[in-house]
């Protein structure tokens, strides 16, 4: 039985691809702890399931009992190197686009100025994905989408991030109960698993529903301070201040940046994990 479910972000957040420097162990770390019968390991990407996999060679990550990709969209089960995915949770999300598909909602909004349509592999049944210019008002371009959506019946979530290293703007137009928290929810639902046993660890726009939801959630070092700010803020309006902890290094000397971070928060949350990370 699962009695730690740990859901995590991958690129900027366990991958260490962003311009700040890992702590030279803590991947290894993080690969033991996760590596305890009683952890599941989750990711959250917004990768598809390829890249995911790509991801998980190209930087020796420990292969994830359940993924969760495509922001949210589409969640799989791996269960002895054979990737399953979950068609219940595709059933779920799929009646808030009123049947419509994804180049019906992209005729819908193709007069929307600064939005270009990203390439045909970086979509999918339920996601519709566009670049913009990084310094639009992300918050009010997803504001316009979504009413623009609504008018045609359709419920839309639309998320707005950046993706730092090309700087540019990225925009995910999902089904509203498809986001990245909708998913995670409906995982830890099925698993069994309370929220007092759950944590997420993220780094970007596209992880403030999970950052702010109410679920543990951690915001690693390395994460943009816009984002910081962002989660910090949303979750004081909302009295969940205890529930988001914001990483600043120092667990076993390490930095708090990706990895680092994600132990650091697991510790924060889940005291009895720094023993396990001692033992290792």
């Amino acid at each position: 039985m699962t009695e730690l479910l740990v859901c995590t972000d991958l690129d900027r957040t366990l991958i260490p691809n962003g311009h700040q420097p890992e702590s030279p162990d803590a991947r290894d770390l993080f690969w033991r702890l996760v590596q305890r019968p009683e952890v599941t390991l989750a990711y959250v990407s917004g990768r598809d399931r390829y890249l995911l996999e790509s991801a998980i060679d190209e930087f020796a990550l420990p292969t994830p009992d359940f993924a969760i990709g495509d922001v949210g969209t589409t969640i799989y089960r791996i269960d002895e190197g054979e990737w399953h995915a979950w068609r219940a949770w595709s059933d779920e999300i799929a009646t808030d686009w009123a049947g419509n598909d994804r180049a019906t909602l992209a005729g819908i909004l193709r007069d929307i100025p600064d939005i270009e349509l990203q390439e045909p592999e970086k979509q999918n049944t339920h996601k519709l994905s566009y670049y913009a210019p990084a310094d639009l008002d992300g918050d009010a371009l997803a504001e316009r989408i979504r009413d623009r959506l609504a008018d045609a019946g359709v419920r839309s979530s639309v998320i707005w991030s950046i993706d730092e290293m090309r700087d540019v703007g990225l925009v995910d137009v999902l089904p509203a109960g498809a986001t990245k928290v909708h998913a995670i929810r409906f995982l830890k639902e099925r698993l069994h698993v309370p929220d007092s046993r759950t944590v997420f660890a993220g780094d970007s726009g596209n992880d403030l529903p999970v950052l702010t939801s109410g679920l543990q959630a951690i915001v690693v070092a390395n994460a943009r301070d816009e984002v910081k700010q962002a989660a910090i803020r949303a979750t004081a309006e909302r009295g969940l201040e205890n529930c988001l902890y914001v990483a600043r290094g120092g667990l076993l000397g390490m930095n708090g940046n990706y990895a680092a971070g994600i132990l650091e928060g697991i510790v924060h949350f889940i005291p009895e994990a720094r023993s396990w990370l001692e033992i290792a």
